[in-house]
């Protein structure tokens, strides 16, 4: 599987399963065996990652957005999307409350915390004097992957943190995200929207208020990466996450 998601990035051979499961590997992947063995996994898709950026030719003084990595991720995004409808038909509509409602919210943050990721070797990093174009290249490495060692809410949380103009949307992302967790835990409430028809959700209030949750989810979202000006984030999703 290593050798898939590490020479299979692109073209034709790279998959939706095997798109899919490289992102996974860095965002929501932990080590349960060989720890020497994960890391020198990810470590060497990172690598190929941000050599593809460096092989474009172009001298950059500053560390900037990997983005080659960071159009992956989006690649990731989308195709969870579009599948979402395929599942919906071939299974019938069953599932699709809960599906729904995770691809509203988990799915979405491990977006987002793939995006800050990206976003921070800009913001996070700044060039050595002297610095050879490969010990550039390592740093870049090594830094995340450090930051895909955490879990997506960690890496949020590290940028809210670290910008106090974040802090008003980061509270309405958490507590939003809190209660997605809690309805997820209710095994009756799991149950009724994994039985839940389309023709019955606009009355359901079980239903309303997973759309309630998730509409305050991604108004957080929102405010974080386009609205507020005192943070650089909104510059860089114009630059990088938009075109």
């Amino acid at each position: 599987m290593g050798h898939d998601l590490l020479h299979r990035i692109g073209g034709d051979d790279d998959t939706n399963r095997n798109t899919t499961q490289r992102i996974l590997l860095l965002l929501e992947s932990a080590v349960l065996g060989d720890d020497a063995a994960y890391s020198r996994v990810i470590q060497n898709v990172l690598r190929r990652y941000v050599e593809e950026d460096a092989a474009r030719g172009m001298p950059e003084p500053a560390f900037k957005v990997p983005r080659f990595l960071l159009n992956d991720i989006a690649r990731y995004w989308r195709t969870l999307t579009v599948d979402f409808a395929q599942k919906r038909r071939l299974r019938d509509r069953k599932g699709w409350a809960l599906r729904t409602a995770k691809l509203r919210m988990s799915r979405k943050l491990i977006y987002a915390a793939g995006l800050l990721s990206c976003y921070s070797c800009e913001t996070e990093l700044s060039p050595e004097d002297g610095e050879s174009a490969l010990a550039r290249i390592a740093r870049v490495v090594e830094h995340l992957a450090a930051l895909v060692r955490k879990s997506p809410l960690d890496i949020a949380a590290g940028t809210i943190l670290r910008y106090p103009a974040l802090h008003g949307a980061g509270r309405d992302l958490f507590g939003a995200y809190n209660a997605f967790i809690g309805l997820l835990d209710d095994a009756e409430k799991r149950d009724w929207l994994e039985d839940l028809r389309p023709e019955a959700a606009a009355g359901d209030p079980l239903y309303g208020e997973v759309h309630q949750i998730s509409a305050r989810f991604q108004r957080a979202l929102s405010d974080i990466f386009f609205d507020q000006q005192g943070t650089p984030i909104p510059a860089l999703t114009r630059r990088y996450g938009v075109f």
